[in-house]
C-alpha cells in the first residue's frame, strides 16, 4: 500500500478534538491519506501546543476548553449531516460527543472511552464505577438507547484498537502453523470456536518502548513518549481484566462486576501499581504493568463462548506495559508520593536519540505451540523518516485513527462499534505502512520459566497460564 494513496474522497468537515500528541500526529496522515482541502478541517483543543503546526498546513486553530456545560455550544455549528468529529482529547466525554453525532447526523470515532475530569480519580465512586469496564457498559447501552445512528467507532487507537486486529491474523497465524483444518472465520462466534480449538487460554497486549530522551528525566517531572494525563489517568484507575474460564485462582484483591456482560474482573489497586510478567521477541521476559485497557475487556468479551449462561470459554486478556524507561521512574516516583502527578510533565518527541523501538504486539499462550507473539515493532528512526510530527509510540496511534477513520467513511451507517467488530483485513491494510516490521514469533516461555531460583513462591505448577503465575508480588 502506498504512502501517498488517497484512501477516501471526503467531502464533509472535520473536526479534531484535542491536538495532543496524537492529535498532532493524525493531522498529516489526514491529509495524506482522506482526500478533503486543509479549509475542511477545524482543530478544537484545549492547549496551545501544535497551533504553529496547524495553520502551517492551512488548519483553523481554536483554543477552548470543551467542558460539560459548553461541549454543545462549541461544537453543534461544527457538525452536520456527513460530517465528522475525531476525538483525541482526554477529560472530554465520548459518550456525549457520540450522541450529539447522532443527533447532527455526523460520522465519530475516538481512542479511548472517557468520562468528564474527576471520574477516573473520584474517591466517593466505587473501583467498580471508576472502571473501563462502566465506560464500556454506558457506551455499548447506546445501542439499545437508539436503533440506529451514523458510525460511532470507539477506542480505536494502537491499544485499544490495532491489536484486536493484531488477535485475528494472530490466530489465523497460529491456525496455518498447527495445521489447523478452518476456513477464516466469519462471525464472532467463529472466531471464538477458533480461539477454543487453538487452545488459547490467555492473551497478553505485550509492549515494551526502549525510547530514550537526550534529555535526562528531573526530579519531579513525568516524562513519557504519549499524553502525560492520559497515562496517569488510566494508570491511577483500578487494574483490570477479562477473566478467562481456564482461571481457578481468583486474586484476593479481586472484584467482581454486578452489572453488564461480565467478561472482566479489577483488583482493588491501581494499574500503575501492579506488575505482570510477559514476554515480546526483542525484549524477551519482562515486568510491566497491568494498566486497564478497554480491549482487555472487549476482546474477552468478543472471544466469549457461553453455555447456559456461563462461560464454556473465555481468554484471559490484559496489558503487559513496559513503557520507557524515563516514564518508569516517572510513575515510580508518582506511587512514592501516594499516586499524587508531579507538577512538572515533559512529552518526549522531537528529543528522542536514535535506535528506541515500541514493540507492540499481542502474546497468546496455551496453544500447542506455547506462546505466539504478533505485532509491530517500529523505531523511532523509521517512524521519523515516513511522517513527520510522531514517534514510535504515536504513530502506531495514528496509523490506526487514520485507519480507524477510513473504515467509518466507507461504512457510515454502523452506529456504535468497535474494533473487535470491523474488518480487520481492511485496517491492517492501511496500517501496515506505518508499522515497521510486521513480526510473528513463538516461543517456549512461559511464567514459570527459571522461578524458584532464588526463593520459593507460590505458583500454580499444574498450569502455567494461570493468571496468579504471571503476577509479580
Amino acid at each position: 500500500m502506498a504512502r501517498d494513496q488517497k484512501h477516501f474522497a471526503f467531502s464533509g468537515r472535520m473536526v479534531i478534538v484535542g491536538f495532543g500528541s496524537i492529535g498532532q500526529g493524525v493531522l498529516p496522515l489526514v491529509l495524506r491519506h482522506i482526500a478533503l482541502k486543509p479549509e475542511q478541517i477545524v482543530i478544537v483543543t484545549a492547549h496551545d501546543m501544535g497551533r504553529k503546526e496547524a495553520e502551517s498546513l492551512g488548519v483553523k486553530f481554536i483554543k477552548k476548553p470543551l467542558t460539560r456545560e459548553n461541549y454543545r455550544k462549541v461544537l453543534e455549528p461544527m457538525l452536520g449531516k456527513g460530517d465528522f468529529l475525531m476525538n483525541v482529547s482526554v477529560n472530554v466525554a465520548s459518550i456525549d460527543l457520540v450522541e450529539l453525532c447522532r443527533e447532527k447526523g455526523a460520522l465519530y470515532l475516538d481512542t479511548c472511552i472517557e468520562p468528564w475530569p474527576g471520574a477516573y480519580t473520584d474517591p466517593k465512586l466505587s473501583p467498580s464505577a471508576r472502571s473501563n469496564y462502566k465506560l464500556r457498559e454506558d457506551a455499548l447501552a447506546l445501542r439499545n438507547k437508539y436503533s440506529d445512528g451514523p458510525t460511532a467507532v470507539l477506542t480505536h487507537g494502537a491499544n485499544p484498537g490495532l491489536v484486536s486486529h493484531f488477535v485475528k491474523e494472530a490466530l489465523i497465524n497460529i491456525a496455518k502453523a498447527v495445521k489447523h483444518n478452518t476456513d477464516k472465520p466469519k462471525s464472532r462466534t467463529d472466531w471464538a470456536e477458533l480461539a477454543r480449538s487453538l487452545g488459547v487460554k490467555v492473551i497478553h497486549i505485550a509492549e515494551r518502548d526502549t525510547q530514550v530522551s537526550t534529555v535526562p528525566k528531573k526530579v519531579g517531572e513525568f516524562v513519557n513518549t504519549w499524553s502525560i494525563e492520559g497515562f496517569v489517568s488510566e494508570g491511577m484507575q483500578p487494574a483490570e481484566l477479562g477473566w478467562g474460564s481456564h482461571e481457578r485462582n481468583f486474586p484476593d484483591d479481586g472484584g467482581r462486576h454486578d452489572f453488564g456482560c461480565g467478561a472482566a474482573i479489577y483488583l482493588t489497586r491501581p494499574g500503575a501499581g501492579t506488575r505482570m510478567r510477559s514476554w515480546t521477541p526483542l525484549e524477551g521476559p519482562y515486568h510491566g504493568f497491568l494498566v486497564t485497557h478497554s480491549e482487555s475487556i472487549s476482546i474477552a468479551d468478543y472471544l466469549t463462548l457461553a453455555a447456559n449462561g456461563k462461560p464454556a470459554y473465555r481468554p484471559t486478556v490484559h496489558y503487559v506495559y513496559h513503557p520507557c524507561d524515563a516514564a518508569v521512574l516517572s510513575l515510580h516516583e508518582m506511587a512514592g508520593k501516594n499516586w499524587h502527578v508531579q507538577e512538572s510533565y515533559r512529552l518526549i518527541m522531537d528529543d528522542i536519540a536514535p535506535g528506541g523501538i515500541d514493540e507492540l504486539g499481542v502474546l497468546l499462550m496455551g496453544h500447542d505451540k506455547g506462546a505466539y507473539w504478533y505485532g509491530s515493532r517500529l523505531s523511532i528512526d523509521e517512524a521519523r523518516r515516513v511522517v513527520p510530527y510522531n514517534n514510535a509510540t504515536s504513530l502506531q496511534v495514528t496509523a490506526a485513527c487514520l485507519a480507524g477513520a477510513i473504515w467509518a467513511m466507507e461504512n457510515p451507517e454502523a452506529f456504535v462499534v468497535e474494533p473487535d467488530e470491523m474488518d480487520f483485513e481492511r485496517i491492517l491494510e492501511i496500517c501496515r505502512p506505518y508499522l515497521g516490521d510486521m513480526v510473528g514469533e513463538f516461543s517456549d516461555w512461559t511464567p514459570l520459566h527459571d522461578r524458584n531460583r532464588l526463593f520459593q513462591e507460590d505458583i500454580d505448577k499444574r498450569d502455567p497460564w494461570q493468571f496468579k503465575n504471571f503476577r509479580v508480588t
